[in-house]
């Protein structure tokens, strides 16, 4: 079991059957492209390896504002479906509290639909706090 990240395409397509699991259209054919064109941005792609397959994937950048200083943010995180409920979602996101104090973070932090309520108990596990209300319109 391994925790790196996708640098090479290859690496990058062997996350996309994990992360298409979030319910957004993505396309496999067009996921390399939409990474690397992120990636330009400074988002990373982590992922969790078992047996050479892919079962946690993680989006996320470095960011810095003059509300929260130097932050993660953590733009994507996806266990396999049939992986779930095995650790490998704590140790994932273990990994990425790590990579934030190693980068000098101040904050990590995310965004999580409202319906998402299994998402929700597992943040709050991790001990994460509830500290504003996220708002959006479409254009």
């Amino acid at each position: 079991m391994s925790i790196q990240l996708a640098e090479s395409d290859f690496q990058i397509l062997r996350c996309f059957p994990v992360i298409s699991q979030l319910g957004r259209h993505l396309e496999q054919a067009k996921f390399v492209e939409q990474v690397r064109y992120q990636m330009k941005e400074g988002y990373k792609l982590a992922f969790m390896e078992v047996e050479q397959q892919a079962v946690a994937v993680a989006g996320f950048r470095i960011s810095m504002c003059l509300a929260s200083g130097k932050f993660l943010y953590i733009d994507d995180l996806v266990v396999d479906e049939l992986k779930r409920s095995q650790g490998y979602g704590q140790q994932l996101f273990q990994w990425l509290i790590e990579y934030a104090k190693n980068h000098q973070c101040e904050h990590l932090s995310l965004d999580s639909g409202v319906q998402r309520f299994a998402a929700h108990r597992f943040y709050l596990m991790q001990r994460m706090s509830i500290t504003s209300h996220h708002f959006s319109m479409e254009l």
